[in-house]
């Protein structure tokens, strides 16, 4: 039976060290978000009006594409950053910001609520939050280089905005992660204690998460 799991959370929270996870520990088939293959992304940090319509489309028909994988695979998926997100936090911020126009956020919403009727929801939302300085910290270790210059603000504002689409968010159910203390990685009472947490929202006498391995 097909199973979907989505990872959201802000950038540099560790969205994609638990889609590894999860995807080793359960030998489910991953699915990545393509920061790396969008051609406007650095253009995109250096001026955020001109190349912020462009690179939002990109990452929307890109994600729609995903979604429609995702959708047809069979077994447990599990996607790192969902569709939701790229529409109602980092749309949204460019146009709150002024970044992107009436004309080009009209366009922008109106492929999206196509989308919308076309893709299925997660059958769970995990949810990663932490602190700011923790965020802040996670992505300077990780040395992108197009993120090194993110301001603040725009961090807090993603934040924000993040946290009051969780709050409104029904499509599925939801398990919400503080990680600014979780090591599930390292430590093996916090591995467990997802485990557990994820099993008791997607039980597996419902699903097959095929064979669990060691960690």
């Amino acid at each position: 039976m097909h199973r979907s799991i989505g990872i959201a959370g802000n950038m540099g929270v560790g969205k994609s060290t638990l889609v590894e996870f999860l995807s080793r520990t359960y030998d489910i088939h991953p699915f990545y978000e393509p920061d790396e293959d969008n051609p406007y992304l650095a253009d995109f940090y250096q001026d955020m009006k001109r190349w912020s319509f462009h690179s939002q489309l990109y990452f929307l028909s890109n994600k729609f594409r995903l979604h429609q994988e995702l959708d047809q695979a069979p077994g447990v998926v599990v996607l790192d950053r969902t569709i939701f997100e790229d529409a109602e936090i980092f749309a949204t911020a460019l146009h709150d910001m002024r970044r992107m126009d009436d004309r080009d956020w009209q366009t922008y919403r109106k492929f999206y609520e196509s989308i919308l009727d076309a893709i299925k929801p997660p059958d769970l939302m995990i949810y990663l939050r932490c602190s700011m300085r923790t965020l802040r910290k996670r992505i300077k270790l990780r040395g992108r280089e197009m993120e090194r210059d993110v301001p603040l603000s725009y961090l807090k504002r993603l934040d924000g905005l993040y946290e009051k689409w969780i709050a409104s968010y029904s499509m599925s159910d939801v398990l919400v992660l503080d990680t600014d203390n979780l090591d599930y990685v390292h430590d093996l009472v916090h591995r467990l204690d997802i485990m557990e947490r994820i099993e008791a929202v997607l039980p597996q006498q419902k699903i097959d998460f095929g064979k669990v391995h060691d960690t």
